[in-house]
């Protein structure tokens, strides 16, 4: 590990943090959850598109559409909305917490869709110490709140349809150059989640704060397109097993956020859960070295 690729591993760290400050700050304002997801995607597409034109990686693509539209479904437009939805009855303390369970998922996943990656001994003790993480926020944090329960609920699908992009990945797109499948993922998410965000038009723009029209911004210049270009360069500075590393930093930096910028409270459960769901995540991938593990953590890592 350079300087250098120090400097992007804590870029991406602050990068990948965000976006749940963000989606919280402007379903606060009251934008609806559908424009926020597809304002994001769109301006992502906008700056992200033009990369992978210039790198020459979208030639090719037209073979892998089914694969492409199903990771960009699972990737992209639907958990981009459950989560904006879901951040309306949850802290994004708690949102960033739940979504770091995805590579729990993904392990779990891999005992039906990848059996050469089933997880056993440590791998699947730390399945379920993760999983217990989940359970113990659920059960302690939120329970008795049925608001906060949907909440949760449409945080914990989201983070199932990052696992089920991370099968994606591994069977139909693994052999790609990740920027063509993401770039014209964006583009077809766009198109997707056009007619809703249509159908739920913001506040007029006179109305928004300038805290909510810079989360907009920030969701798709920073989070998404700058988001890429900082992972990729850290991907060849430290190669992609260290990059991998970020999937247990970014939740911290999230829930950090959360405490310091929009002072919500973390209590003792939930800071017992994320450290059981960060040890779980790790010892169920393998702490990072198996297959599954890094498939995950790349996965999610383009577009979260």
């Amino acid at each position: 590990m350079t300087p250098r690729a120090w400097l992007l591993f804590a870029l991406s760290s602050v990068i990948w943090g965000l976006p749940y400050l963000f989606i919280k700050v402007a379903v606060d304002a009251d934008i609806p959850p559908a424009f926020i997801a597809w304002s994001r995607v769109a301006l992502g597409a906008v700056l992200v598109l033009p990369l992978a034109w210039w790198r020459g990686v979208l030639p090719g693509l037209r073979s892998r559409c089914w694969p492409i539209a199903a990771f960009a479904a699972c990737e992209i437009a639907v958990p981009f909305i459950l989560i904006a939805i879901g951040e309306r009855h949850l802290s994004s303390s708690l949102t960033a917490i739940l979504i770091a369970s995805m590579p729990l998922l993904v392990a779990l996943l891999s005992t039906r869709f990848s059996p050469a990656d089933k997880p056993t001994g440590l791998r699947l003790f730390g399945l379920f110490i993760g999983l217990g993480g989940v359970v113990a926020l659920l059960g302690v944090d939120v329970a008795g709140r049925p608001d906060e329960l949907l909440g949760a609920a449409l945080v914990l699908v989201a983070a199932l349809a990052y696992a089920t992009a991370a099968i994606i990945v591994d069977r139909r797109l693994a052999d790609l150059d990740p920027l063509g499948p993401v770039a014209a993922s964006l583009c077809l998410a766009t198109l997707a989640l056009l007619p809703s965000a249509l159908a739920t038009p913001p506040p007029r723009v006179a109305t928004l704060s300038l805290a909510a029209l810079g989360s907009l911004a920030g969701l798709g210049v920073v989070c998404t397109a700058l988001g890429l270009v900082v992972f990729f360069q850290l991907i060849a500075a430290a190669g992609p097993s260290r990059a991998s590393v970020i999937t247990y930093v970014n939740p911290v930096v999230a829930v950090v956020l959360g405490v310091l910028v929009l002072h919500e409270h973390l209590g003792l459960m939930s800071v017992a859960g994320l450290l059981l769901i960060l040890a779980g995540s790790w010892l169920s991938t393998g702490g990072g070295r198996s297959r599954i593990g890094p498939l995950a953590d790349r996965a999610a890592e383009l577009t979260p």
